[in-house]
């Protein structure tokens, strides 16, 4: 029979390895939303590569050389890309693990949908700029305390008077928390993407920049265009059409426990129908 000291360290090491498998998740999870981070990644697998093959075909100065590298390289990251990693530990700090917000109900996502599909189609129709971020689970905060704040119900009328030309807060951002507006004026870090077209605005680098930064859901109008983009997992959505807009919308508002749930249903309907 165990005896309670050996099925304590079991757990313990179970805990252990779980806690060693959460930070690689969330630690992964952000170095693929950072240009910048990928590539110092890629940068150390290299070095380690060449080591190994220096080591193999006996290169005695180039081991030399990359073991004063691999020595004090950690200390020459931690000093050149110092704004990076400390972007990356802000993102883990402002992650809530279970969730900040109450889950939208079907018809409160679909009035927010329907206020922000109304408001961005006249935008587009008028070639007037817009940036619209909506927060999910990784808190805005550091953006929303240095805005205008608003707190106001969502509606069409509101986004379209705050991003009406010349008015004070046109050429920030409006944040979005749930279905209220919080704030507007908001001022977003810039993507540093090298692969981002130069002809692209600093809209839409705000809306990567935020994308890259935090899981939240970027929206742009552009105002030279007209043109619809969505910002979202790093990635930048260019020139969507207001159908294609208006499904990704709503298909990144649909909460994920809720996905889940209908792809076990249609699973279990799938079954249903062969047993049938």
């Amino acid at each position: 029979m165990m005896d309670l000291s050996y099925i304590w360290s079991i757990i313990t090491k179970i805990i252990d390895i779980c806690f060693v498998w959460l930070a690689f998740y969330y630690i992964l999870k952000n170095v693929k939303n950072n240009i910048k981070m990928v590539l110092i990644v890629k940068g150390v697998i290299v070095i380690l590569i060449v080591k190994l093959l220096s080591d193999l075909l006996n290169l005695y100065t180039v081991g030399v050389i990359l073991e004063y590298a691999i020595q004090w390289g950690p200390l020459a990251i931690i000093v050149i890309f110092q704004p990076e990693i400390r972007s990356v530990l802000e993102s883990l700090g402002r992650t809530q693990l279970l969730g900040r917000h109450k889950v939208l109900t079907v018809d409160e996502r679909e009035k927010v949908v329907y206020e922000i599909t109304r408001s961005v189609e006249y935008l587009r129709k008028n070639r007037i700029g817009a940036l619209i971020v909506i927060e999910r689970e990784i808190s805005l905060e550091e953006y929303i305390s240095s805005s205008t704040k608003i707190y106001a119900d969502i509606s069409d009328s509101l986004l379209e008077t705050i991003f009406f030309p010349n008015s004070p807060l046109h050429d920030g951002g409006v944040i979005i928390q749930g279905d209220r507006i919080t704030c507007a004026g908001s001022v977003f870090k810039t993507s540093m993407n090298p692969n981002l077209s130069k002809r692209l605005g600093t809209r839409h680098r705000a809306a990567l920049g935020i994308a890259e930064e935090s899981d939240a859901l970027a929206l742009v109008v552009s105002e030279e265009t007209g043109r619809l983009s969505i910002a979202v997992d790093g990635e930048l959505h260019y020139n969507l059409d207001p159908d294609q807009f208006r499904m990704m919308l709503i298909d990144e508002l649909q909460p994920k426990t809720q996905v889940f749930f209908e792809a076990d249903e249609k699973e279990e309907e799938s079954e249903g129908e062969k047993d049938a």
